[in-house]
């Protein structure tokens, strides 16, 4: 029997940092440990900004990842009650009724940063991200 998909979302306020940089490291973990058939990344903002901070997009590209067609998304209290983790960037109020495992980063936010700052957000980023998956995988094991 085939269980459902592991659900988690990265959310913040404009989807447009942090949450991006997360999603893209979710999608990296997720295809390199083998598990795209297990965890759906969702992604999106409370008030989605009209694109991707551009400082966010020329860090994320030195690490290889093009974030120049992603658009900030809105995201729905339905969507994320639908999520077994969601994982918030450090500016969330977030409260769901669901049984959702909700963990709030609390990380800066990068705009208006200059790139050595987006650096240091984005390595925590992505140390954060390693750590739910870890977790993930050391769950699905038991």
């Amino acid at each position: 029997m085939e269980s459902d998909p592991t659900r988690i979302a990265m959310v913040c306020v404009q989807n447009a940092g942090r949450s991006q940089m997360a999603t893209a490291y979710a999608k990296h973990e997720r295809e390199q440990r083998g598990l795209a058939d297990e965890v759906e990344i969702v992604s999106g903002g409370t008030h989605p900004a009209e694109s991707v901070h551009d400082v966010v997009r020329e860090a994320m590209a030195e690490e290889g990842f093009d974030l120049s067609d992603r658009t900030p998304q809105s995201i729905s209290g339905a969507e994320l009650e639908a999520c077994d983790y969601v994982a918030t960037m450090g500016c969330s109020t977030l409260e769901l009724d669901a049984d959702t495992d909700v963990r709030d980063w609390d990380l800066e936010d990068p705009h208006g940063e200059d790139l050595k700052r987006v650096h240091e957000i984005r390595e925590d980023v992505q140390g954060r991200v390693e750590a739910l998956f870890d977790e993930l995988e050391a769950g699905r094991n038991e």
